[in-house]
């Protein structure tokens, strides 16, 4: 990944409320997902169900492989909002809806998260709504995803 147009300065959005318009689109950025990144994220969350590393046990239950924890596939469209804004602090709101696996081979490749986000709206007090378009292969796997956004 390369530099955010809104690299933080100070703990405050350095994205500008004046500077953005409805319509304008974010960059698409893409997250690796390895299994090793599935294991770390079980440890921080507590979700040790074995459909997201065991592959075995992933296909005993019908799936296609491992799959990517929904909480983690969330977070990096927060993660992607965050890096846009350039402060943690700046979103005031942000929700998803689940709508299509990130199945993540055991290989060198693994799967990619593909994110990128539009203005939808300006609100009062220099608040904007981004929605997010998140996809990993042809599948979208986020849907009604929005975020709140505190801009400077």
């Amino acid at each position: 990944m390369t530099a955010k147009p809104g690299a933080a300065k100070g703990g405050i959005a350095t994205v500008k409320y004046d500077e953005v318009e409805v319509g304008q689109e974010i960059p698409a950025v893409g997250y690796p997902v390895r299994r090793v990144n599935l294991v770390m994220y079980a440890g921080a969350s507590g979700d040790f169900n074995p459909i997201h590393w065991n592959e075995r046990h992933a296909k005993a239950v019908g799936l296609p492989d491992v799959i990517a924890h929904g909480m983690y596939t969330m977070a990096q469209g927060g993660r992607f909002i965050t890096d846009w804004a350039g402060d943690p602090g700046a979103v005031v709101d942000y929700g998803v809806r689940f709508s299509s696996m990130v199945v993540v081979p055991d290989d060198d490749e693994g799967a990619t998260v593909s994110i990128s986000g539009r203005i939808e709206e300006k609100l009062d007090g220099n608040r904007v709504i981004v929605v997010l378009t998140a996809k990993s292969g042809d599948s979208r796997v986020l849907s009604k995803a929005r975020a709140i956004v505190q801009l400077a």
